[in-house]
Formats: C-alpha cells, sequence, structure tokens
C-alpha cells in the first residue's frame, strides 16, 4: 500500500471514526470538465458538525451526479488539506460508498453518513481544512474523480 494511501485513508478514518467540526464551503464540481460521456458531479455540500459534548452526531456529505447510462457508485474519502497528500483516483477503490437513490434514469442524489466520534478521539483530528474526495463509476464503467468534491473546516467545541 503507497504511503499516500495510507495517510488517505488515515485521515478518512480519523473523521469517520473520530469526528470533526465543520463549516461547510462548497469548492465546486470535478477538479476538471469531465470528458464527454463521463458521469458528471453536480452540487456538492457537507453539513457542518461540531466535536465535543454538545456536538453533532454525524457528518452528512452529499453530492448529485449523473450519467447518460446511470450511476453504478460513488466512493467518498474525507481527508484533511494539511496532509498535502490529496487522495488520487487509484487510490479510492477501497474507501467507503456513498448510498444512492436514482432521481432519473441518468441522475442520482447521493448521501454518504459517518458516525461523530466522542470528545476522546476530537484530540487526534488535525484542525483546519478538510476536503470530501468523490469518485464516480458509471453503469457503462465510465468514472470521474473529484479530490475537492466540497470543502469543511474542522474545529472543535470548546466547553
Amino acid at each position: 500500500m503507497s504511503k499516500r494511501l495510507v495517510v488517505s485513508a488515515l485521515a478518512g478514518a480519523v473523521v469517520v471514526g473520530g469526528g470533526a467540526a465543520a463549516t461547510v464551503a462548497l469548492v465546486g464540481a470535478a477538479d476538471a470538465a469531465a470528458p464527454a460521456g463521463d458521469p458528471v458531479i453536480g452540487k456538492s455540500s457537507s453539513d457542518p458538525v461540531v466535536v465535543g459534548d454538545a456536538g453533532t452526531d454525524a457528518l452528512t456529505f452529499t453530492t448529485s451526479v449523473s450519467d447518460d447510462s446511470g450511476i453504478k457508485g460513488v466512493k467518498v474519502l474525507a481527508w484533511p488539506k494539511s496532509s498535502h497528500l490529496a487522495p488520487k483516483a487509484s487510490e479510492m477503490a477501497h474507501v467507503e460508498s456513498a448510498t444512492c437513490e436514482a432521481s432519473s434514469a441518468t441522475t442520482s442524489v447521493c448521501t454518504y453518513r459517518a458516525p461523530v466520534g466522542g470528545r476522546k478521539d476530537a484530540a487526534d483530528i488535525p484542525a483546519g481544512n478538510w476536503y470530501m474526495a468523490v469518485l464516480v463509476t458509471a453503469e457503462d464503467h465510465g468514472t470521474t474523480f473529484s479530490a475537492k468534491a466540497s470543502a469543511f473546516t474542522v474545529t472543535r467545541h470548546a466547553g
């Protein structure tokens, strides 16, 4: 396993297992325009999360994706900007999947919800800017990747 994958996977595990406080900042759709025929990542967002006793119970990410063949699946990974190790599409095979619901034959709305850990785990989470990486796979096996589908800021509840 590459060092990039290990660090990226650990960063995702920190958010999933430990929690994070977040202020959502929508970064945009795919990092680059998808070639014709590949899936399209539409509006993506993450709900704010607060770590601590009065915190939020889960990190929630939602994205709208489309492809003329339909959507087969969406993989997601939260990662801290401070790691300087943005995940690559090739490193997304073993990360968690979002749950997708078709809104039409070509478009799905996908949601990822991860429980936020308690105070004990919060100390291990780097504060600052975080991103949600997304890999979309279409029914015809076309793919589109965005390392920064949405952004959020990790903070800690003072109290």
